[in-house]
């Protein structure tokens, strides 16, 4: 809209251009330019500046220190990767024992999914967030005092149901205070600091571990807790949800199991159950201990390893995006990604003593460094696993995207927790050569098991 000032002033313009062009108008050209730079708004004033940055920040403190929560979920569920051997022969058992025991962890996870977003949908993100960490904070306690592996197990359960809803709590806070157009950007944010989690498991707490043991470690995230529950209650303000009576457990429950199950998502559930519980396979439980002993790496130096893995699991999604944005074509980027992810994984057994590989070069085992570049090269391609998410919220109505990703979330966590219980008998069988195998045909089966189920989910996206 153009102000009666600004239409004098044009009008004004007109009648003494109009001597240059011997009519009584502009051209109409030069009226919508005209019309168009008056038109526009002013530039900012400093103080209408300092109030721009002002807002920024105050929406950036609170989501930063809410996005501290899904930092200490990273960090509990990849603490295996660095301490696995130390508690299986502390609690007598075997590694593949604690593999199937932190499923727990994940099966938990999932399980808290849905009742954590009714509750959101009840009461503020402030108290449910407090209330998941003090569940946090009494679950990792626990972990640091356990003498057995029912204890184990039920740490594991304590922690997975406090750690459920720390992605959703950041989340759901910016989608009530932030500007919608600025959501992904807030997304991307909340993830970033939240993958610093598995930062800190790395060379870190390889360090911590092999100076102060194994529970000193699970501890450790108690204090973390308490210091984000105390933050939290100075920073975050108590914002409600709408007035709208929200939908009941049970009826939530069976409207995200029915879009799971639809044909229009079937590929995206079929990848997202196997995708997460390689990635968390490999950087959570597997990674470290193959390093450690197949390739006789220290445990720091293992750590750091899988420090880089982290690092690229945190930048490249944002490459990968970048990427999906200039060229489209989601499913073939997912369906690609996995299949060299398996790939990688396949390959890192054949270096090893009487691999495959190793065999053919007429060497004994091949160095550390062919497995650390398939590790690295790994974490490069498992990065297009964020698409899923896309997929799951641009395959179904608007209305329905929450829910979509509500069944995409769900399939991570349960894959994880039910593929971390199948990896015990098989490491039991085939050792930890056999689980990299199986995790990598995982993976394999699951990029084609998209890219067979694609023809339905890709009216709505390519």
């Amino acid at each position: 809209m153009v102000c009666p000032l600004d239409r004098s002033l044009l009008k004004l313009v007109s009648e003494k251009a109009s001597k240059h062009w011997g009519r009584k108008t502009l051209p109409p050209f030069f009226v919508m330019m005209s019309t168009n730079m008056l038109s526009r708004r002013p530039l900012p004033t400093s103080a209408n500046t300092h109030a721009l940055y002002g807002s920024v920040w105050q929406a950036a403190l609170p989501l930063m220190v809410l996005a501290l929560g899904h930092t200490i979920s990273n960090l509990v569920r990849t603490l295996p990767a660095v301490s696995a051997d130390l508690v299986a022969q502390d609690l007598m058992v075997s590694a593949g024992d604690i593999a199937a025991m932190t499923g727990f962890y994940h099966l938990a996870f999932a399980a808290g999914q849905i009742p954590v977003g009714v509750a959101l949908d009840r009461y503020s993100v402030k108290a449910v967030i407090s209330t998941l960490l003090g569940i946090i904070v009494v679950g990792s306690v626990f972990a640091a005092l356990i003498q057995g592996p029912a204890g184990f197990v039920i740490t594991q359960i304590i922690l997975g149901i406090g750690c459920c809803g720390m992605l959703l709590c950041p989340l759901t806070y910016a989608a009530r205070t932030t500007d919608p157009s600025r959501f992904a950007l807030w997304s991307a944010v909340i993830l970033a600091i939240g993958n610093t989690g598995m930062v800190i498991s790395a060379s870190p707490m390889a360090w911590l571990i092999e100076h102060y043991g194994w529970r000193l470690a699970y501890g450790l995230p108690a204090l973390f807790a308490l210091i984000v529950l105390v933050t939290v209650q100075l920073t975050i303000r108590p914002v409600r949800p709408s007035h709208e009576v929200p939908a009941s457990v049970g009826s939530e429950i069976r409207e995200v199991l029915k879009i799971g199950i639809s044909p229009v998502l079937r590929g995206v559930i079929v990848l997202a159950f196997v995708s997460f519980a390689v990635m968390i396979g490999v950087r959570g439980m597997w990674g470290g201990p193959w390093l450690m002993e197949a390739k006789g790496m220290a445990r720091v130096s293992a750590g750091n390893v899988l420090l880089v893995l982290t690092l690229m699991l945190i930048v490249m999604p944002m490459a990968i995006g970048l990427i999906e944005k200039r060229f489209g074509r989601p499913y073939m980027l997912l369906a690609i990604g996995h299949v060299l992810a398996g790939v990688a994984l396949v390959l890192i057994p054949t270096g090893a003593e009487n691999g495959f590989l190793a065999r053919v070069m007429g060497i004994d085992v091949l160095s550390a460094r062919f497995d650390i570049t398939l590790i690295v090269a790994f974490g490069v391609v498992i990065s297009v696993q964020p698409l899923l998410f896309a997929l799951g919220r641009a395959s179904v109505e608007p209305r329905h995207a929450g829910k979509a990703l509500s069944a995409v979330n769900l399939s991570f966590f349960v894959g994880a927790a039910a593929i971390q219980a199948v990896s015990a008998p098989v490491n039991a069988s085939f050792g930890l050569a056999g689980i990299f195998v199986f995790l990598g045909v995982l993976s394999i089966l699951g990029g084609c098991g998209l890219w067979f189920f694609r023809n339905v989910g890709a009216q709505n996206v390519q």
